[in-house]
């Protein structure tokens, strides 16, 4: 995927990327597969009708409507172009029975990582910086380097003993041509119930569906999992 096309890779304001950031990106040093191992810290709510909003426009002609949201943190131990921590906002939705998820927005304090997410899947990557950890009691910050001056906290209450996860989904991207296309996720690892204190804030539309408050989520520990290849749909 060309710089120009790396532009286009739809997502809500807070990933648009800065011409001083565009100009400094990297080539793709690791295509898809990739297969990780992170930690971290997620929560979970039903969406606002502003979520629907927040769908790549191919998905809303198809019908899509929001159902669920996905927000966390996410400190990435080993990947293919290396450490990084990560923030994210996933919108599940229905079309007809079938449910599905596409990421609105992703941060990451990796160029490379913004470059690889944008090019191999899509997934609308900008570059932001981070403090804190995903330990539970910790306080996970970012905030964005555009001048929508965006920024979210995290902070984990009590947990309860640690179980077993095993996740797999279907992860729906709009690409820069206008065509969808999925691809497998398949993880595994352990997770601890909290609730999250979560705080949004952005000059634009982010706190409307990545909503603020108190959730529940949980915490995530020796996560390992593997993003495909994506396939036109």
């Amino acid at each position: 995927m060309i710089l120009t096309d790396l532009l286009r890779v739809p997502g809500v304001p807070e990933t648009a990327l800065s011409d001083s950031v565009a100009a400094a990106l990297p080539e793709n040093l690791a295509p898809a597969p990739w297969s990780v191992r992170s930690s971290g810290t997620v929560w979970f709510t039903k969406a606002p009708d502003a979520a629907t909003d927040a769908l790549p426009e191919a998905l809303r002609a198809q019908g899509a409507r929001a159902a669920f949201v996905i927000g966390g943190f996410v400190r990435y131990e080993e990947t293919p172009v290396g450490a990084y921590d990560e923030t994210f906002g996933v919108v599940g939705y229905r079309i007809g029975r079938k449910v599905s998820a596409t990421v609105a927005f992703m941060a990451v304090d990796s160029p490379t990582s913004v470059v690889g997410g944008r090019a191999n899947w899509a997934m609308p990557k900008a570059l932001a910086e981070f403090e804190g950890s995903p330990r539970p009691g910790d306080t996970f910050t970012v905030a964005g380097e555009n001048d929508l001056g965006w920024r979210i906290s995290a902070t984990s209450g009590r947990t309860t003993p640690k179980i077993p996860v095993f996740s797999r989904a279907r992860v729906v991207q709009e690409f820069p041509d206008g065509t969808l296309r999925g691809c497998r996720l398949k993880a595994r690892g352990w997770a601890r119930m909290t609730r999250t204190q979560v705080e949004v804030e952005s000059a634009s539309t982010l706190p409307d569906w990545l909503v603020p408050g108190r959730h529940q989520g949980a915490t995530l520990e020796d996560i390992r999992f593997s993003l495909g290849v994506p396939e036109i749909l």
